[in-house]
């Protein structure tokens, strides 16, 4: 029937995740809050706001473990049916993962892990980054070896590539810049309290 709604809805629910960017060390992670109900191709933005990265590259999302697929049977969802596809039709309760490629060339592979379910309070605002650490690398660095590489080179002034990759890059670079309140401020435009409840 026309205009009938679906039987069993699902409620919008608050869900805090863990981004780590994989094979990096130090860690490089986010901790970040969204809504249950968030399309993958929102969450695709978020991801690139709070790791740093500027969407200069394909991407994809992939469901983990062998079995592991979306409520709609994929494994992999990508950028065409990212408008269909909901967080939570990948992730349902704490401790699922899944894999946000970003990059096929450099290979950047993020694991999401989703930490906590909670209730989803009116008025709360989205998405929330409550915490993380480290800088994102560079764009076109080379993935985990080249980004080691770059680090290296940058860290040493006597390095044989030290001159080229600081004109590559366009000046120092921080490997432990983190500022939560400067990605809140980018996402509600200017307001951001140092917390938020619920």
């Amino acid at each position: 029937m026309p205009g009938r709604q679906p039987r069993n809805p699902r409620p919008v629910r608050a869900y805090e995740l863990k981004v780590t960017l994989r094979g990096v060390r130090p860690p490089v992670w986010r901790r970040v809050k969204v809504r249950s109900d968030i399309t993958l191709e929102d969450f695709h933005r978020v991801l690139q706001v709070v790791m740093g990265w500027t969407d200069n590259h394909m991407h994809a999302f992939r469901a983990v473990g062998r079995k592991a697929k979306t409520r709609a049977g994929q494994a992999t969802v990508e950028r065409p049916e990212e408008r269909q596809t909901r967080l939570d039709d990948f992730l349902r309760k704490p401790k699922d993962r899944m894999v946000y490629e970003y990059d096929f060339g450099d290979g950047w592979e993020h694991e999401i892990l989703l930490e906590r379910v909670a209730d989803h309070p009116a008025g709360a605002r989205y998405p929330w980054v409550l915490g993380g650490a480290r800088a994102c690398p560079p764009e076109d660095v080379g993935g985990v070896g080249g980004y080691a590489r770059f680090l290296e080179a940058m860290r040493e002034p006597r390095h044989p590539e030290h001159v080229e990759m600081m004109e590559w890059h366009g000046g120092p670079f921080d490997p432990a810049a983190f500022d939560a309140q400067a990605l809140n401020r980018a996402f509600h435009g200017g307001w951001a309290p140092a917390q938020q409840d619920g």
